[in-house]
């Protein structure tokens, strides 16, 4: 089998998560300035087989700039990686509950502030485990 890569994107910063060959454990892959994205996976799918894209999308009902920011960033996959399959995952609270995984974990405040690339991939953490969640359920 190969990984499945997550990606939590934003204007700033990009969180990627990723399986493990198997697809069943979600791990944090890295944070990344948003102009490098393209860059990177390039180079990470050079080296490592990767089955499918999972996007985080706000739900469907909510347009505003940032739906718009996203459905621009996954033409632009489409493009760069058309033979890649994407899914799509609701992202909806992905930072919020990232952030109390983080307090829960015993992050102090003024790590979380300075850590803010944490936050980013244990979104797409979130974002990828939902994915694993959903698939696993309408196989059974």
């Amino acid at each position: 089998m190969s990984r499945i890569l997550a990606i939590d994107y934003g204007t700033k910063r990009v969180g990627l998560a990723v399986t493990d060959n198997e697809q069943i454990i979600a791990t944090a892959l890295a944070t990344i300035a948003t102009e490098e994205i393209f860059t990177f996976l390039e180079k990470y799918l050079q080296k490592e087989q990767v089955e499918a894209f999972v996007i985080g999308k706000p739900t469907p009902n909510s347009q505003n700039e940032r739906t718009l920011t996203i459905e621009n960033f996954v033409q632009k996959v489409r493009q760069k990686f058309p033979q890649m399959p994407i899914y799509f995952v609701n992202e909806s609270f992905t930072s919020k509950i990232a952030l109390q995984t983080m307090i829960s974990a015993g992050s102090k405040k003024k790590d979380r502030r300075k850590e803010t690339g944490n936050l980013d991939k244990i979104s797409a953490v979130i974002i990828l485990q939902d994915f694993l969640e959903q698939r696993k359920l309408s196989r059974d």
